[in-house]
C-alpha cells in the first residue's frame, strides 16, 4: 500500500488541527486519466467499511477499492518546491509520468 512520509503527516495533522476535520480520516483518490498518467485528490472523510486503512506516524488515511491498485507503491510527500513553496506531492511509479527524485549524488 501507499507510504505517507513524516513530514506529510505532520502537516496533515496540522491542516486537521486547523479545520474542522477532528475525528475525520484522510482519504486519498486516484484515478487514471486519458493520457494515462494518474490524478490524485485528498480530503477528510468518514471511512467506510471497504477502505483500505493506513496508519502512518499517528495519521489515519484511508483509501476506496477504486483508488488502491493505482495508489500500491504511491509515497505521499510534503515539501519545498520552491523558496517557501511547500506542496503535498506523490511519487507513483504507477504513474507513467512518474520520474524518480535524483540523489545529491552527481555522479
Amino acid at each position: 500500500m501507499m507510504t505517507i512520509t513524516e513530514q506529510a503527516a505532520q502537516q496533515i495533522r496540522a491542516v486537521a488541527g486547523d479545520s474542522d476535520a477532528q475525528g475525520l480520516v484522510l482519504r486519498v483518490a486516484a484515478r487514471r486519466k486519458p493520457d494515462g498518467s494518474i490524478a490524485y485528490a485528498m480530503g477528510f472523510d468518514v471511512a467506510d467499511d471497504k477502505d483500505t486503512r493506513i496508519n502512518a506516524h499517528g495519521v489515519e488515511v484511508v483509501v476506496g477499492p477504486a483508488s488502491t491498485e493505482l495508489l500500491t507503491e504511491a509515497v505521499l510527500d510534503y515539501v519545498e518546491l520552491e523558496p517557501g513553496d511547500f506542496q503535498f506531492i506523490f511519487m507513483n511509479p504507477s504513474d507513467p509520468h512518474y520520474v524518480p527524485p535524483k540523489g545529491d549524488d552527481p555522479a
